[in-house]
Formats: C-alpha cells, structure tokens, sequence
C-alpha cells in the first residue's frame, strides 16, 4: 500500500497540519521521533515541540525539508497550492454541526417565546433524548444531527417559560442536548465543532448545578485529546473532571479514573495506567450495584464497555496479547445492533492483532469489520483499519495487500 493514500495523511497535507502530519507518519511506520528528524533535518526536541503544538510550521525551508524527507507526492502538494490554507478556527464561529448565528445567540442568551413549561413535557423530553441516545449506538451520528439540533432548539425555546426548579431543569436538559451533539461531531471528526458544544454543555451543566455532567463534559474532552494522540493533554483534561467537580456519582468518576489511564498509557507510563485501570475498574463495579444514582447518559457504562477500554490502554501499552483477550472479550459481549461501535472495536482488535505479530487473525477480523467500517464507521475505524494494513505491510504480511484490496473495494 502507499503510505500516501492513508485517510489522514492526505487530510494532513490537504490541511497543511504538520503536527498530524508527523504523528501519523511515526504511527505507520514505526519509527522514533529522533528518526523521523534524521530525516527531514531536525532534532528530535524540535520534532516534538511541533507534534504537541508548541511550536509551528511557518518557514518555508522547514516545510520542504518535511515534504522531501517525507517524500509526500506531488500530486498531494498540488492540491493544496490550489486554495488557500483555511484559517484556524476560534471561539464559536464555527462550520458543520456547530452553532449557527442564529441558534447561537439564542443558546447563549436562553431567551425565546415559549408557553409556560411544566413537568410534563420534561419528562417526555428526557425520555425522547434517551431514545435518541440509543438509537444513535444503532445507525450513528449522522442521520441524527439535524434532529437534535432542532431538538435543542425546543428546548432552548422552553427557557423563558420556565420558573424555578423548572428553568434550572431546563438548563439542565439543554447541557444533555449540547453534550450529545459534542459527542456526534466528535464521531464525524469535527473536533472544532465538538469541543465547541462541550463548551457549551459545560457552562450550562455548571449553571444547572449539574455535578455529572460538569464532569462528563470534561472527560469527554479527555477522550478527544486522547484521539489526537496528546497524551499529557488527556490526563490533565480527566484529572479536572476528578478534582474539581466533586459530588460525581461512582460511574462519573471511573469513567474519569479510565481516561486518565488512557492517557498514560498513551504516554508509556504502564503503572500509572493499570493503577489507574484497578480503580476504575473497583468504581464501576460499585456502580454495578446502584444504577439508579447513574445519570441517564451514563447507561453504556458497564463491564463490556470497560473491558473495551482496558484493551485499548493495553494496545498503547505494546502489550498485544493482552489487548487481544480484553478486546475479544468485550465484542462477544457487544450488541449486534451496534454497528459503529462493532467495526471500531473490531478495526482495533485486527491492529492489535497485527502488532502481535498474528497476521491471518488481523486479517480476519479486519474483514469483517470492513462493510460497517464503510457504512456507519468512517472515519474512526476506517482509519483504523488503514493503520492495521499499513502494519501489515510493515511486516511483509501477504495479508496487508489482501486487506488493502477490500479497503479499496468500499472506498
């Protein structure tokens, strides 16, 4: 396979992120940042200020020595000479699922002219939340996206006709709405646009008095940066959700012990991780045994969820074998129904797989995470499974080129 071809290598030269860039590249072919800099004429500290973001790409010498060292197509480069590189995003002003102006100035402000609220209608706005929430698991986030923001339109209109216990309910259910949003651009790799609405769900979670989802907002933040490859960035993120918002239930706070594991483990740090692991493991257990003090969004927290967490700690770890056992676990224990989450756990299963040197079962289970991956999956486990045939290739495996073929028959 071209290396060249991988989603987020072309995306990285389309968008002129250097940072993305050289992460991604060391990902696929397993090299040190001080070999990476060997390449492209810098010294490894300089490599990894710009993977974290602290130093950017503005010299042009420095730009070509990456793309020569690199040896990033032609044809990439060519593409991007044809527009103008977009300017980085700020505040709120934001594309895709974000806020538009209008819907903006009326979340921000809560104002609208609604008829009075009552319980009622709450409770039956709760209830539909949590269908959408689930049928979300089902078919993803795309298909809901327009509806739920018109849904926390609704919701936003309620405010003004809301008194008391009731206008802090509502503020409370308009933070579920933004952090579900959050969530679904984050599943459709707009991160400006995620952590725009976590923003937002924080603030009003905040407003509301809503310890919970004070902190879900900002584990899930720990989970974006931890998608980014920004290991220190998801530990600091998931110890605030620990310490600073404290009355969380039990399920909260392991959900924020298991990101900082991730986090470490991301970092190398192998103690710290299972530490951390052991007791988000022991909370939700103790969760286990009272649901009822579990926020409504917290219902995929369980055994299964966590086993699938542990295995991809264990995956950064290196340590494959173990990650296989957690992994296989968990998605015997998966719904059927959840396609999305099937072809991501599967797409890792099959990287760890081919980490530990297990090529024809790597294989097989990238195949059959293949149609969902195309379907429902894009584009987290479709990259993934780019990376698990690029470490395929890597290994001079016959079954890389097999897997690429299937990729290429669902592109």
């Amino acid at each position: 396979m071209d290396l060249w071809t991988h989603p987020r290598l072309t995306a990285a030269v389309a968008s002129q992120d250097w940072a993305v860039l050289l992460r991604t590249y060391r990902r696929l072919t397993g090299i040190s940042q001080t070999k990476l800099g060997g390449l492209v004429g810098l010294v490894q500290p300089d490599v990894s200020d710009i993977e974290r973001g602290r130093r950017r790409v503005t010299s042009v010498e420095v730009r070509q020595r990456i793309v020569s060292g690199l040896g990033i197509p032609p044809a990439l480069l060519a593409t991007v000479g044809e527009r103008a590189v977009p300017p980085p995003v700020t505040g709120l002003a934001l594309t895709g699922i974000a806020p538009d102006a209008d819907l903006l100035a009326r979340v921000t402000n809560a104002v609208g002219g609604a008829e009075r609220v009552d319980t009622a209608t709450l409770d039956w706005l709760d209830r539909l939340l949590a269908e959408h929430r689930r049928a979300e698991d089902v078919i993803g986030s795309r298909p809901l996206t327009d509806v739920m923001r018109q849904q926390l339109r609704t919701v936003v209109d309620l405010h003004s006709g809301a008194r008391g216990e009731l206008a802090d309910r509502v503020v409370r259910l308009a933070a579920e709405h933004a952090q579900f949003l959050a969530w679904m651009a984050q599943d459709q790799a707009d991160s400006a646009a995620a952590l725009a609405w976590y923003d937002r769900a924080h603030v009003w979670a905040l407003e509301a008095g809503d310890a919970g989802m004070a902190a879900t907002t900002l584990s899930m933040k720990a989970h974006m940066a931890w998608s980014g490859g920004l290991g220190t960035r998801c530990v600091r993120l998931a110890e605030a959700a620990r310490w600073s918002v404290p009355g969380t239930s039990l399920g909260v706070r392991g959900m924020a012990a298991q990101m900082e594991a991730r986090g470490h483990a991301l970092n190398g740090d192998a103690d710290e991780s299972h530490r951390l692991l052991d007791e988000a493991q022991t909370l939700i257990g103790q969760a286990a045994e009272r649901p009822e003090d579990e926020p409504p969004w917290m219902y995929f927290y369980d055994e299964t969820w966590f086993a699938l967490q542990r295995g991809m700690a264990e995956m950064h770890l290196g340590s494959w074998s173990v990650a296989i056992g957690h992994l296989t676990g968990g998605l015997a224990a998966l719904p059927d129904d959840y396609r999305r989450d099937k072809a991501w756990y599967r797409a890792c299963l099959a990287h760890a797989a081919a980490g530990a040197g297990e090529a024809e079962q790597a294989l097989t289970v990238a195949l059959q995470a293949v149609p969902d991956a195309a379907a429902v999956g894009r584009p987290h486990a479709w990259n993934e499974l780019h990376t698990t045939a690029a470490a395929l290739l890597r290994h001079r495996a016959p079954e890389g080129r097999h897997l690429v073929a299937a990729l290429k028959a669902h592109d």
